[in-house]
């Protein structure tokens, strides 16, 4: 019987398994990982039954981003089958008007066939302004986002309009939380992470420096190296 503990990784928008590289590459000896496919449905719950149909009955939950908001639904769905909880560069409150508005431009333009232009629009919030040059790092984010493609991008953003506001369901999080954030994340900021850890009970908090909103993309090792000790604690 392997002692290794089985992991879930939920992505986050026009994300896939690339996000998890690293992580997959590197903590094999402590976990046994999966990630979840969070291209299917348009709303978060559905999303977050999808990946407990697939889990086992026990397993460690880590989400980022809109993988954070399906994270969250899983705890509120059946937090029982939660051994411990990481939420990376997310948030707990629903979507702001604004930022709805923003979101319905950028479908459609996606369904007008501009996907390359609106991956180029989120390239700006998904990694650090002085990681923009960095064409290895680019290059895989936008591989990932034309990967998931056009349509389940409809549905992502969709299901994230349409998120329900988590934040009166934190404190009934029991198991141990990690919630881990970019110093130079724009999309969720640090100041975001230290309320939702303030409102978890016994949830530590991890600041990476110099590093964007893709924290295990952008802080590899970084964020490998907490997960890992996340894994142990």
């Amino acid at each position: 019987m392997s002692d290794r503990t089985p992991l879930l990784f939920m992505p986050g928008l026009l994300c896939d398994t690339a996000l998890w590289g690293h992580q997959l590459a590197t903590l094999t000896d402590v976990a046994e990982m999966t990630v979840a496919d969070m291209t299917q449905d348009d709303s978060i719950d559905a999303m977050a039954r999808r990946a407990l149909g697939a889990a086992p009955d026990r397993f460690a939950l880590c989400g980022l981003s809109m993988g954070g908001y399906a994270a969250q639904a899983v705890m509120r769905l059946a937090p029982e089958r939660v051994i411990r909880l990481a939420l990376l560069d997310t948030a707990p409150g629903p979507d702001t008007p604004e930022r709805t508005a923003g979101r319905r431009d950028l479908m459609a333009r996606a369904a007008a066939g501009d996907l390359d232009g609106v991956i180029d629009h989120h390239m700006t919030g998904f990694i650090a302004e002085n990681r923009q040059d960095d064409g290895e790092l680019t290059a895989i984010v936008r591989d990932s986002a034309r990967n998931v493609g056009p349509e389940a991008y409809r549905r992502q953003q969709t299901a994230i309009i349409n998120r329900p506001d988590n934040r009166p369901n934190l404190a009934a999080i029991a198991c141990p939380t990690l919630v881990l954030c970019g110093r130079l994340d724009v999309m969720t900021p640090p100041a975001v992470h230290e309320e939702m850890a303030s409102a978890i009970p016994g949830a530590k908090l991890v600041v990476v420096e110099n590093c964007g909103h893709l924290s295990p993309l952008e802080r590899p090792e970084a964020v490998s190296a907490v997960l890992r000790y996340w894994l142990a604690d």
